[in-house]
């Protein structure tokens, strides 16, 4: 197995288009399980296959617990992505970062101003290692750059719509798969 490598630092250079220039799409499918929603018990499977999660309500919620929920998902995305816009400021100011933890907390909450839902989200970050006012500054400077923070801060473009009657039901295939 080849060693892993993280995204080339380009990345991080600045972009000056007029529309948002798509550099990766995911795409999962969701589908119920044993309770027939996807809220309990769920499944969700990313088109290439390699994401493949059983969704069960958290007992806090009145589930058995068992499997994974939306806001584990959504804290490991989070998380991650934090985690890798930190990995590559350190790299770019070439700063030795060993043993770096991103805890990452996405929180589902009654709403007081609708009666309804919401989310809130924490981030907690250890660079064991690193001088206190460098580990600050990267970490000011992931929080403005990663594209989950600034979800969580302004919001997101976002469509919802009903899918085409011709919609097939079945998950997507896998990448390079036939369909």
């Amino acid at each position: 197995m080849s060693q892993l490598k993280p995204p080339p630092i380009g990345l991080l250079d600045k972009y000056y288009g007029e529309t948002a220039e798509t550099i990766y799409t995911g795409r999962v499918r969701v589908t119920g399980g044993e309770a027939a929603h996807g809220r309990a018990s769920g499944v969700v499977r990313s088109d290439d296959g390699t994401l493949n999660v059983n969704l069960r309500l958290p007992a806090e919620l009145g589930g058995e617990g068992g499997g994974s929920n939306p806001e584990q998902l959504l804290a490991a995305g989070y998380g991650a992505c934090f985690h890798g816009v930190l990995t590559l400021l350190a790299i770019r100011a070439g700063v030795p970062m060993h043993d770096a933890t991103v805890d990452t907390a996405v929180t589902f909450a009654r709403d007081p101003v609708d009666g309804l839902f919401l989310l809130s989200a924490e981030i907690r970050v250890a660079l064991p290692g690193v001088e206190r006012a460098l580990a600050a500054e990267l970490v000011r400077d992931a929080e403005r750059i990663c594209p989950y923070a600034k979800m969580f801060r302004d919001g997101i473009d976002h469509v919802v719509a009903l899918a085409s009657e011709s919609s097939s039901p079945s998950p997507p295939p896998p990448s390079g798969d036939p369909a």
